[in-house]
C-alpha cells in the first residue's frame, strides 16, 4: 500500500511547482519539534536527555508558524518529546490545517484520550501513534508497563471519534520477521489503523541503550523476509514503493537530509533530526550553510548503519517522480 491519494496529489503538485521553479533543495515534510520534555523515557530514544532547563521550554505559537512558513513543506510532522505536553498543541495544530498543511500529531497515546476533544476530525489531519511492537515488547520498548494497552485504547477511542490514525514502528535487533509480521498484521487487520510506517532505528549518540540497533545488512535480510510471500502487498503502509524496496535491499539510494528537516526550540537542526551538527537560525541558513554532501552512508561513519525515513523516503519519492514506471506504480498501489 502507499500513501493516501489526497495526500498523493497534494504532494505531486508540490513537486512539480518545484521542478517548474528549478528549485535544487526543498522539504517533504517538516519535522516541528515545539517541546522535548516526554512522559516517558525509551531505551532507544536521546530527545529527553537535555537538560532540566531545556525540558521545561514550550516553543510559542507564533514561532512554530512562522517556521512551517519559513520553510513552505506542504506536510508536517508535529514531534518531541510528547507534543500533548504542550499546552497550545492544540492550536498550533488549528493553525497549520487553516494554512492547507498536511498535519501529523507524533504521541505515545497516554495523553490521547485526556486531549482528543480538543481536536476535530480533518482529512489533512492524522494522529500519529507510536507501536514498537505487541504488549510487553511495546512496554519494554518505552520502560513502563502497559503502554501497549492504553495505546489502543486510545486508538480505538480516535477512530471510533472519526479521526485518521498511523502508526510509527521502530524496529529493532531485538525484532524478528515474525514479530514484525504480527505487530503489521495487529495493526492493519485488528485495529485498523489508516496507515503504518515502519523503519529501523536509528543510533542516537545519546541514547541509554546502544546494543539494540541494527546493522544495515540486519536491516535488509529482516524486511526481506517479513516482506517475504506478498505480505508486503496487503499492509497498508504510509511509504513509498521505492523505500519498501530500499529497506528490503532491492534498491539503493543516496540520502536526502534536507528533504525532512527539523525545527526545535534549538533552531533547524544541522543535518537532520538524527544528528545534531549544530543548528541554524532560519530556513536558507541551513541550506546555505551546511555540507550537505558529506552525509550519508559512504559519506559520514556515523550514517553508516542509517536507513531512516527522514534521509531515504525523500529520495525514494523523489526517484519515483522521475520514473514513468514507478509513478504509475505509486498511483495504482493503494
Amino acid at each position: 500500500m502507499a500513501m493516501p491519494l489526497h495526500l498523493t496529489v497534494k504532494l505531486g503538485t508540490y513537486l512539480m511547482k518545484q521542478k517548474l521553479r528549478r528549485v535544487e533543495k526543498f522539504p517533504l515534510i517538516m519535522e516541528l519539534e515545539p517541546l522535548f520534555a516526554c512522559n516517558l523515557k525509551c531505551a532507544g530514544c536521546g530527545k529527553i536527555q537535555h537538560p532540566a532547563s531545556m525540558l521545561k521550554q514550550r516553543m510559542p505559537v507564533e514561532q512554530a508558524l512562522a517556521a512551517v512558513r519559513e520553510c513552505g513543506a506542504p506536510m508536517v510532522s508535529i514531534a518531541g518529546g510528547e507534543p500533548l505536553m504542550h499546552p497550545q498543541i492544540d492550536v498550533i495544530t488549528a493553525e497549520l490545517l487553516k494554512r492547507k498543511k498536511f498535519v501529523v500529531l507524533c504521541t505515545n497515546a497516554l495523553l490521547m484520550t485526556k486531549h482528543m476533544h480538543k481536536f476535530k476530525p480533518n482529512r489533512n489531519f492524522a494522529w500519529m501513534v507510536h507501536i514498537d511492537g505487541l504488549g510487553d515488547r511495546h512496554d519494554e520498548a518505552v520502560a513502563k508497563k502497559g503502554v501497549f494497552d492504553q495505546a489502543v485504547e486510545a486508538i480505538r477511542a480516535a477512530k471510533q471519534a472519526g479521526f485518521a490514525v498511523y502508526t510509527n514502528t521502530t524496529v529493532f535487533n531485538t525484532d524478528s520477521p515474525q514479530t514484525v509480521v504480527e505487530v503489521l498484521d495487529y495493526l492493519n487487520d485488528e485495529l485498523k489503523v489508516d496507515r503504518m510506517e515502519i523503519a529501523p532505528g536509528y543510533a542516537y549518540e545519546n541514547a541509554p541503550d546502544q546494543d539494540r540497533f541494527l546493522g544495515v545488512t540486519q536491516t535488509r535480510e529482516l524486511f526481506s523476509k517479513a516482506f517475504a510471500d506478498g505480505r508486503r502487498g496487503r499492509w497498508r503502509f504510509n511509504h513509498s514503493q521505492l523505500y519498501l524496496d530500499f529497506l528490503e535491499g532491492k534498491r539503493e539510494f543516496a540520502c536526502t537530509p534536507w528533504g525532512i528537516p527539523s525545527y526545535s526550540l534549538l533552531g533547524w537542526q544541522r543535518p537532520c533530526y538524527l544528528l545534531a551538527d549544530g543548528y541554524a537560525a532560519t530556513w536558507q541558513e541551513l541550506l546555505d550553510t551546511t555540507d550537505w554532501e558529506s552525509f550519508g552512508r559512504g559519506r559520514d561513519p556515523r550514517c553508516d548503519n542509517c536507513m531512516a525515513h527522514c534521509g531515504y523516503e525523500p529520495s525514494a519519492v523523489l526517484a519515483t517522480t522521475q520514473s514513468l514506471r514507478e509513478s504509475l506504480r505509486a498511483l495504482t498501489t493503494r
